[in-house]
């Protein structure tokens, strides 16, 4: 037992890999939460309306989206340190720019350098740690590296309020410079050289159709929450997105190497994790909208208190992740899966009754539940969607599951958007009429979760056994082949 039990520790070189890398994706991730919560102060500031005031986040999102496809081409040709200080170095200078904006004409360019920068940073992390870690202990590294994304934007609301309470809104981007700085000398000293595969050709016709794609549907379902879905500055950019969407799969099924290689969906288990990774924007960043809009809507709380009420999600998250990561690598992602989304279900039920006056404390608990269920089914799945590929996939896989997730929670968050609007509506302005809406909403919420034990099946329900390493998963691989059970 003492022998397994060493064999399953993670080496210090990982575990140092790992720090490092953790510190320079908090800022990308801190950043999202934290500029919401000063939204409002820029458009008071700068004296724009609020059709000018949300290119702030649409343009870092659309840039943001645009570059993911470049990351798996872009680490191959220059090396996987190299980009990953130039990512660092690109928000680093967004951030100082975006604080010493002069103007909303300034401060939008400069968030696009900055989405630049983070749209790189984690599909990098996410190929520097699969390869390093290998396949057997893939559970436990994305328990750890999936710390940020869980705690993080529980802690921007709060961080947000903190900064906005006590100093001016540039501040909200000046912080993002000491975690820059320490992120960029703990890479530059610690980060292993890799290999630049010099004339590796890029797949510009890919390029020019995914990237345009994206761009389109991040626009259009970041439209969706001021004209609804049936607009056409909502409908238009959907449909062009999906339809060069549409196309590059033609192109990329008939390319030898593709920007992104969309024949990894030939692997049930990458298609299963794919899924999720999607349907998770309803039950994760929809509901991540929804609870700070309900504790100040409904509770009528300051952001600086509902950043405070929300602490309990992250510290569930936290509770159950090296647990999972643990169970993932040892029963296999499935059975961790189903039981993370029923802990989300439960966790969300007492959200969904409608009450004008809840227990704070009831709900403090709930959101511990909540957390822990994400946490552990988050961990499973993106571990799920690295089980047993080849190294020189990795990249793509990175790009693919970072392109899925960022789509699937664009779309959750445009959906439940849409459902809180007309539940709005339909309930009275007071704060019971609030609470019955939010209430529906969530309800939505639980079903989503429900909904997502389907593509569960397409899980490995065995862990990756190391006798499997002799037969690597292809991207044509049957749906039998290994690692697809």
């Amino acid at each position: 037992m003492a022998r397994a039990n060493k064999a399953d520790r993670l080496e210090p070189e990982l575990r140092r890999l790992m720090g490092i890398l953790i510190i320079g994706t908090s800022a990308a991730l801190l950043d999202t939460t934290v500029v919401n919560v000063a939204i409002d102060s820029i458009k008071k500031s700068m004296d724009v309306p609020v059709s000018t005031i949300q290119w702030v986040n649409t343009g870092y999102l659309l840039a943001l989206g645009m570059v993911i496809p470049l990351s798996a081409w872009a680490v191959g040709r220059f090396g996987a340190k190299r980009m990953w200080l130039f990512s660092l170095a690109a928000f680093l200078l967004g951030s100082v720019l975006s604080g010493a904006a002069w103007n909303i004409d300034s401060l939008i360019t400069f968030r696009v350098l900055q989405g630049v920068g983070g749209g790189l940073l984690v599909p990098i992390m996410q190929t520097l740690l699969v390869q390093a870690a290998g396949a057997q202990r893939i559970g436990r590294v994305m328990a750890v590296v999936g710390m940020p994304a869980m705690v993080v934007p529980i802690l921007g609301p709060f961080v947000g309020g903190l900064i906005l309470s006590n100093l001016s809104w540039r501040w909200i981007f000046y912080i993002n410079v000491p975690i820059c700085l320490i992120a960029m000398v703990l890479a530059w000293r610690g980060l292993p050289d890799s290999t630049a595969r010099a004339g590796k050709p890029l797949d510009v016709r890919g390029l020019l159709l995914l990237s345009p794609a994206l761009a389109a549907l991040l626009f259009g379902l970041s439209q969706v929450g001021a004209h609804g879905f049936g607009q056409v500055q909502v409908v238009g950019p959907l449909v062009i997105g999906t339809a060069l969407l549409a196309v590059f799969v033609g192109h990329a099924l008939r390319t030898a190497g593709p920007v992104v290689d969309v024949r990894l969906f030939a692997i049930r288990s990458f298609t299963g994790s794919g899924i999720l990774l999607f349907v998770s924007g309803l039950s994760l960043y929809g509901v991540l909208m929804l609870l700070p809009l309900y504790y100040q809507q409904v509770g009528e709380y300051s952001a600086l208190v509902t950043g405070l009420l929300l602490v309990p999600q992250g510290i569930g998250g936290l509770l159950t992740r090296g647990a999972a990561g643990r169970l993932t690598d040892r029963v296999g992602p499935r059975p961790v899966v189903v039981a993370g989304m029923l802990l989300t279900a439960v966790g969300t039920l007492p959200y969904a009754l409608g009450q004008a006056h809840p227990n704070n404390l009831l709900l403090g608990v709930c959101l511990v539940v909540r957390g822990a269920g994400l946490g552990a089914a988050t961990v499973s799945v993106m571990a799920a969607a690295f089980q047993g590929m080849q190294p020189a996939l990795i990249p793509h896989a990175s790009s693919a599951t970072r392109i899925l997730q960022q789509v699937g929670g664009s779309f959750g968050t445009a959906l439940l958007a849409v459902v809180l609007q007309s539940q709005l509506a339909h309930h009275p302005d007071d704060t019971a009429g609030r609470a019955a809406a939010f209430g529906a909403t969530f309800l939505w919420t639980i079903g989503f979760a429900l909904l997502s034990l389907g593509p569960v099946l397409l899980l490995p329900r065995r862990p990756w056994r190391k006798a499997a390493a002799d037969a690597p998963v292809e991207p044509t691989a049957a749906v039998g082949a290994p690692g697809a059970k």
